[in-house]
């Protein structure tokens, strides 16, 4: 016989597990907990040349990222949105309830390079640093790997998780992709454009970018900029700096001109590639420019 007894037992005992579990979510998870996991990662031996990686055995040991900078975007944001028009990114665009359905949040983070990495690469205005090469080979190696520690982290915590650059629906389009890092950070409200079409964040330019998208609900942080070009002052140093004349203020960047000189960099360096030029010697180097 139905028992109305034990189900309504029952169904408080459920009721009362959801609770708690969602309670043990929320005290657990929070943006201080994903800046702990951040302060932790950096202590990861991937934040150091490894002895046998290194071009020069100098540059063994040398550390990479300096602490980074995270922002929270509502995974609804009409800014998202507008990625799709052909004038920004382009249809290809996934949105993000688009990689995960259950998507409430987009954590967007920028790892700034250590002074060690930047110094270096103004050394030489006509070719990139060793450092520098580490910086971006090893560097994102570090990053796509800090990508997988901070899903895990979420994933464990009970919050589906995903990192569009590691899906395997991620793609390239020509010099754009269906999930821009600099369009999600600017959205997110990590940092603006520059004329060289990088993001100019609170720490600067010179360092790499990646996100997250997850269920977890997160406040989105206040935006300090309106304009897409706002930090930038179109002083035209990167301009000045780029050794194949790839950036100008009447014109913008050439990104065909610039790819085409990390083919030639990527041809004199074997299997490292980089530049640079346009994020060191200039304003926006280490922080937004005064203007």
């Amino acid at each position: 016989m139905y028992n109305k007894g034990i189900s309504y037992a029952l169904i408080s005992q459920i009721s009362l597990i959801k609770n708690n579990f969602n309670k043990f979510r929320g005290e657990n998870m929070d943006k201080i907990t994903i800046v702990e996991f951040a302060t932790e990662f950096l202590l990861n031996d991937l934040n150091h040349v490894s002895r046998e990686l290194a071009i020069r055995d100098e540059l063994a040991g040398m550390k990479i990222f300096n602490e980074p900078i995270f922002a929270y975007g509502d995974a609804d944001d009409n800014g998202f949105q507008s990625l799709k028009e052909t004038t920004v990114v382009g249809e290809h665009f996934m949105l993000p309830k688009e990689w995960l359905p259950e998507a409430k949040t987009v954590i967007a983070y920028f790892f700034p390079f250590t002074d060690e990495i930047i110094e270096s690469n103004r050394m030489d205005m006509l070719w990139p640093s060793n450092e520098w090469l580490h910086g971006r080979i090893e560097g994102q190696n570090f990053l796509l790997e800090f990508s997988r520690f901070l899903y895990s982290k979420l994933n464990d915590a009970g919050y589906k998780s995903l990192v569009p650059g590691l899906d395997h629906r991620f793609k390239t389009k020509g010099f754009t992709s269906n999930w821009s890092e600099r369009h999600v950070s600017y959205v997110c409200g990590l940092g603006t454009f520059g004329l060289s079409k990088g993001i100019i964040t609170e720490k600067g330019m010179a360092g790499r970018l990646g996100s997250i998208i997850t269920e977890l609900k997160l406040e989105p942080g206040i935006k300090k900029y309106k304009d897409v070009y706002e930090y930038c002052t179109l002083c035209g140093n990167c301009a000045i700096n780029c050794p194949v004349d790839a950036i100008s203020v009447e014109e913008g960047k050439d990104h065909r001109k610039c790819s085409d000189f990390l083919d030639t960099v990527r041809e004199k360096h074997k299997t490292r590639y980089g530049c640079g030029k346009c994020q060191v010697s200039v304003p926006c180097e280490k922080g937004i420019p005064r203007g």
